[in-house]
């Protein structure tokens, strides 16, 4: 097993850690990463784009005109689609996008990624992170120190001062790791993990 830095928010380095070579170290598979991402911005689409049929369109209680004797072609209600204000043919009414991909597949997904970060050298690990009040500038301050630009931060358990303090920055944010994702990891530039979220990630991604 590999041995990585552990900082304070402060970026001083306080001790070290193993991490899982088989989460970590693995092999990279970009198509995985792809089709996990393919999938997630499929599940996110609200699919509600809808238009009016002619049986949905106001009017069409009688013909706009005479059958005979116009010159014009015949039409039967204000409704058609030939009319102006009639109904859309084959207009887009509110569907389901989302699919799902096997759960070895995300789960092997979630490994590329996050071996990718490490690879890069775009992982820190944190002994903690915490707030003794809602304050975004004392987070922009850890940014700072910690020399990040764009950083996904993953801490484990609900922790609002944290949460609340981030929000209002660009390009941050402060994830649960039940909530860990392909997307996010790869959306953002590095990515940041306190021991307690390292722990629970080899927990939940061990072979």
């Amino acid at each position: 097993m590999a041995r990585v830095d552990v900082l304070n928010i402060r970026g001083e380095k306080v001790g070290d850690v193993e991490i899982s070579d088989a989460i970590f170290m693995c092999e990279v598979k970009p198509h995985l990463i792809h089709d996990v991402i393919r999938m997630q911005r499929a599940n996110h689409r609200q699919g509600t784009a809808s238009t009016k049929t002619r049986k949905d369109v106001s009017g069409g209680g009688r013909k706009p005109y005479r059958q005979k004797g116009t010159g014009r072609a015949r039409q039967g209600s204000s409704r058609s689609p030939l009319q102006v204000g009639g109904g859309t043919v084959f207009g887009p009414h509110p569907r389901d996008y989302s699919y799902t991909l096997p759960k070895k597949v995300r789960k092997s997904a979630v490994k590329s990624a996050l071996t990718a970060r490490h690879s890069e050298s775009n992982m820190k690990i944190i002994d903690t992170l915490s707030l003794d009040r809602i304050s975004t500038k004392a987070f922009y301050g850890i940014i700072k120190a910690l020399k990040l630009t764009k950083p996904l931060f993953v801490v484990n358990g609900k922790d609002e001062t944290v949460e609340k303090s981030a929000r209002n920055i660009p390009y941050t944010k402060v994830l649960r790791v039940e909530g860990l994702n392909v997307y996010d990891v790869i959306r953002y530039e590095q990515l940041v993990l306190t021991l307690d979220a390292l722990k629970k990630i080899e927990e939940v991604l061990a072979p």
